[in-house]
């Protein structure tokens, strides 16, 4: 008789906001985590992505956090959390909390490192602590996010460079430039968050961004560009075009801290430069920067190299998903992808996909009615 692999109906793929958002809904729906569903986490404990940021990122300074559905069953919110305290460190407390109190029973860490069709199943196969394993799936739910996948963009003499590359991913402490001169790369809220830490132990600070750098009046919430760049990430998803950047459609909110580095000079960003040398960059004017490291605040891009045997990948060169299902696979899903990245948006498309991830269990015959 052939061996049979473990059989779950749903592989939750991450356990960040958004997969977490995921399975608690889906226990919500009749789905039980210790028979019915497997959610799979590379990292060594909760938090997802906060959990590996840097130590200085403090709640008060970070992104907005949203809470996660049904916490304040907890007593426990991030509006009320101690904002001086470490974005890493509460995040992690608060998420497991949350998985312990509701059950959720998240296997970590494990890294999934394949998805396959074979025939009417999915195939999922991962690394753990006690070696490889397998396990089919009727339907996969990837919410592994965009922290495996940081983006480094090409510019001339990259690999010359004698000094640091360091990408947000990497970053740990303003500490380690001490006495340095830094050049930081971005427009967003990371770049600005960079700056604002190595202004007291770099020698040397130099801000670039492609684009120019737009800071709100304070009270506003830039929320048309806000609406403008969830639909540009919609519309992409939905024609299969790799994801544009978040940040290119909305301004940076101009908070007392900001506005008093704007005041002292600190956050003046200047255009790109056109190279890199062994020394530095060299800027459109011919002039050449001298740098010790390069701190690249470029972003990430969704992590979906697991999946890349089933071959969604379109011809555009991104992944056609529409409501959080898979234009090319129906029984794929995706959380926290595209207009759904925001932890505001993960939350709701948590819901959103637990509802089609059980009305396709229920199509296939998979779940008794």
């Amino acid at each position: 008789m052939p061996f049979e692999l473990p059989r779950r109906e749903v592989v939750v793929i991450g356990a960040g906001q958004a997969g977490l958002a995921v399975t608690y809904f889906l226990q919500r729906l009749g789905l039980s985590p210790a028979h019915d569903m497997l959610t799979l986490d590379r990292g060594p404990g909760a938090g997802g992505a906060w959990q590996h940021r840097w130590s200085d990122l403090r709640i008060g300074t970070a992104h907005r956090i949203n809470d996660l559905p049904g916490m304040s069953e907890l007593g426990l919110s991030f509006e009320t959390a101690d904002r001086k305290a470490p974005a890493k460190t509460v995040v992690a407390d608060y998420y497991a909390r949350y998985e312990e109190h509701f059950g959720l029973q998240v296997h970590r860490p494990a890294t999934v490192t394949s998805v396959v069709d074979e025939r009417d199943d999915l195939v999922v196969a991962f690394t753990d602590d006690d070696g490889d394993h397998e396990v089919v799936a009727d339907v996969v739910v990837n919410a592994s996010g965009t922290w495996g996948s940081p983006f480094m963009p090409y510019y001339p003499g990259y690999s010359t460079f004698s000094g640091r590359h360091v990408h947000t991913a990497d970053y740990r402490s303003a500490f380690d430039f001490a006495g340095q001169s830094v050049v930081v790369v971005g427009g967003g809220t990371s770049a600005v968050g960079f700056l604002l830490e190595l202004e007291r132990h770099a020698s040397d600070l130099l801000w670039v961004s492609r684009r120019p750098v737009q800071f709100l009046a304070p009270g506003d919430d830039d929320l048309e560009g806000r609406l403008a760049a969830v639909r540009m990430q919609d519309e992409a998803a939905r024609e299969g075009r790799p994801l544009p950047s978040i940040v290119s459609g909305t301004g940076i909110a101009t908070t007392r801290r900001i506005a008093a580095g704007i005041d002292r000079g600190v956050l003046v960003a200047y255009p790109m430069f056109t190279r890199i040398e062994p020394e530095g960059v060299l800027l459109p004017d011919g002039t050449l920067h001298r740098a010790d490291a390069i701190v690249w605040a470029t972003g990430f891009r969704p992590e979906v190299r697991h999946l890349a045997p089933l071959g969604l990948r379109e011809a555009a060169g991104g992944l056609r998903v529409r409501n959080g299902v898979s234009e090319s696979d129906p029984r794929v899903f995706f959380a926290g992808y595209g207009p759904s990245a925001s932890t505001i948006g993960a939350n709701r498309a948590g819901r959103s996909v637990a509802r089609h991830v059980v009305a396709a269990l229920h199509r296939d015959g998979s779940r008794a009615e």
